[in-house]
């Protein structure tokens, strides 16, 4: 397949990746290994990549929405930085099969989990902050279990591919009480600080295609854009449902491919 596709790829991929808070890596690796013959290390290396671009554009038209949490997003970033560095490291160790498989079913997983929160919860307002950022970084226990489980969601990005977002968001939005709006904006904010952290070990490893993600960049860039713009249109129970899909849909084709 043509590499100028890519741009249009990426176009749309960091349309949904920015309204869900992602990085894009669950739709990137797939598209790497499945249309481009890479394999699935060098897929996972490159698309962290390339989300250091697409994080970067995202929350710069978040911030100018004032939907970021600056205070809660950099204490997270104490553990999901490190957090990344290990999954690209194990990532480089494990065998090719294990961890294609371990990446579609890890999707498939947390659809299920936000499916089911979707169902339980009544729509959400679309731009009303129940907690202020002051006022949740006060609450320590809140927090503790935040940066706790913010490891697990750096170790997810580093041994995946995949910014984080698909593990930070349902962090922030049902552990830390974050609505969903805040949290898909945060959670950009902290992938450009996890993906770096990630990259810096692929790197050294060598797995890394520049010029496919530079490539995929310049799409992702422009879409994140929209989706940033689009986010603030949709309701936090469809963007929940949107977040799901996705993950369904990306998951079931990693496993079909690594069975």
């Amino acid at each position: 397949m043509d590499l100028w596709l890519l741009i249009v790829f990426g176009f749309f991929i960091g349309i949904i990746a920015s309204m869900a808070g992602v990085g894009g890596g669950i739709f990137i690796v797939p598209l790497l290994t499945l249309f481009y013959g890479f394999i699935v290390k060098s897929a996972t290396a490159t698309s962290l990549t390339t989300i250091i671009f697409t994080a970067v554009a995202s929350a710069i038209n978040y911030a100018r929405q004032k939907r970021i949490y600056y205070k809660t997003g950099l204490i997270l970033v104490i553990t999901t930085a490190p957090g990344a560095y290990v999954g690209a490291w194990l990532a480089t160790i494990t065998e090719e099969r294990t961890l294609g498989l371990v990446f579609g079913g890890f999707l498939v997983l947390v659809a299920a989990r936000m499916i089911i929160d979707v169902l339980r919860t009544k729509t959400q307002s679309k731009n009303t902050a129940t907690t202020t950022d002051s006022e949740l970084i006060k609450s320590r226990k809140t927090i503790i279990i935040g940066i706790g489980l913010s490891f697990f969601g750096g170790v997810a990005s580093g041994l995946l591919g995949i910014g984080g977002g698909t593990l930070i968001v349902p962090i922030m939005a049902v552990a830390l009480g974050m609505p969903i709006h805040y949290a898909t904006a945060t959670s950009m904010f902290t992938m450009i600080f996890t993906s770096i952290s990630g990259v810096a070990r692929y790197y050294q490893s060598e797995l890394i295609d520049f010029p496919v993600a530079l490539i995929l960049a310049v799409g992702t860039i422009f879409g994140a854009q929209v989706g940033a713009h689009t986010s603030k249109k949709v309701s936090g129970k469809n963007l929940s449902l949107i977040f799901s899909i996705i993950l369904t849909f990306a998951g079931i084709n990693m496993v079909i491919k690594h069975w």
